[in-house]
């Protein structure tokens, strides 16, 4: 009698799979995943976790905690640390692993180096500019990827990393980080929402759903390059894109049925659905509320995309990714459901009672919460991945 087989996301895998379209992680293969050494691997991880580590203590400085302040104003380069140094290393050595290509782990190494550049001297050229090839490389690894194998998810993501690239652009040109915000987002939401299609697409029985995908996240690309030129109109058009791209996830991923099941889809799909309720508040106010640069609402639609939405789909994707990337296990665990059940409490409170009541006390306490559910999850992923049984790591090393 024929089963059905489901992947840790739940996609099906009752039929003879090739490769997921464009994504060059060839499940069955591990011989190009080899050809980036593990050693080669772990420099670049440690620059992404320094980057992480320096941009939650500048989270703290901007949160008026009374800590020791460095010589450099960590709070100027907050944003680009987080978001490219820690986020962006992570992507970019996670695709270089899957394309197989030494030299694609320059991309990854250079936005590490760019954020340690950005944590010593503080925001200028050289730290941008790293961060800048970075993009540069990964748009390279998305054009290997697609000669490999086209495909609208890999589209997708080849904007987010275009993204990236015109974010640092504008940097270099003057501009500040709270006016390339809707860059910074179409980075994480293209990327992302691309590989949640990428990991979908064997389920996937519209064959309207690529090309509606594909027309939101035009949307939300046509929408943050309005933003630059016509501020005020391309802000509006920007959240409507956040919308259209929230839409299609909640409609189309397998979120929705998974949470009913147990275990590790389950956890998935809770993080990812709680990501998506984040970044839909996101799009509504950027759509009804336009610009903002400032502010109560500027805390909310920043923290909302890149704590509530990006800081979840790491959580969750964790025990997927992260022994790929290794070749360690990270077995799932219901202790994962505490940082990132901490996670979505604790930006509830800061955004409802912190932003919305203008509670200071209180946005700066669980903005602390915020923090250490991010420090919770690296504790805990780590003590999980070190205690995984033999049996388990030879699994994956094998998978990997």
């Amino acid at each position: 009698m024929e089963t059905t087989r489901k992947g840790p996301s739940g996609e099906r895998l009752d039929t003879p799979r090739r490769p997921a379209r464009g994504s060059g992680r060839n499940e069955g293969n591990p011989r190009p995943a080899g050809r980036v050494p593990v050693a080669w691997r772990v420099p670049v991880l440690l620059a992404g976790g320094f980057a992480l580590v320096a941009g939650l203590y500048a989270g703290v400085l901007l949160l008026s905690v009374p800590v020791p302040a460095p010589t450099v104003a960590l709070e100027q380069v907050h944003g680009p640390v987080m978001v490219f140094g820690f986020v962006g290393t992570l992507i970019g050595l996670e695709r270089a692993v899957a394309l197989g290509a030494r030299w694609a782990l320059l991309g990854p190494a250079c936005s590490g180096a760019g954020a340690i550049g950005l944590v010593v001297a503080g925001p200028g050229a050289a730290g941008h500019g790293l961060l800048m090839l970075a993009a540069v490389i990964l748009v390279g690894v998305y054009r290997a990827l697609w000669r490999r194998q086209p495909s609208v998810a890999l589209l997708a993501q080849a904007a987010g990393a275009f993204a990236w690239y015109a974010t640092t652009l504008l940097w270099l040109a003057g501009f500040t980080v709270a006016e390339t915000v809707p860059w910074l987002a179409v980075f994480v939401v293209a990327t992302i929402a691309g590989e949640r299609l990428e990991l979908a697409h064997v389920a996937l029985r519209d064959p309207n759903a690529p090309r509606l995908f594909l027309a939101a996240v035009l949307t939300l690309v046509v929408g943050a390059a309005g933003s630059t030129a016509v501020p005020v109109a391309g802000a509006h058009l920007f959240g409507f894109g956040l919308l259209a791209v929230t839409a299609w996830l909640v409609v189309y991923d397998v979120a929705r049925r998974l949470v009913r099941s147990s275990g590790l889809p389950r956890y998935i799909a809770v993080g990812l659905l709680a990501g998506y309720a984040w970044l839909a508040l996101a799009g509504l106010l950027w759509a009804g509320g336009g610009l903002v640069l400032d502010g109560p609402r500027y805390d909310t639609v920043l923290h909302a995309v890149f704590l509530g939405f990006t800081m979840s789909m790491i959580f969750v994707h964790a025990p997927v990714i992260l022994p790929a990337v290794l070749r360690r296990p990270l077995p799932y665990h219901r202790l994962l459901y505490a940082p990132l059940v901490l996670l979505h409490l604790s930006l509830l409170i800061r955004i409802g009672f912190g932003d919305g009541a203008g509670w200071e006390p209180v946005w700066r306490w669980a903005g602390l919460a915020n923090v250490a559910a991010v420090v919770g999850f690296a504790g805990c992923a780590i003590a999980l991945s070190v205690v995984a049984q033999p049996e388990v790591r030879s699994t994956v090393r094998v998978a990997s």
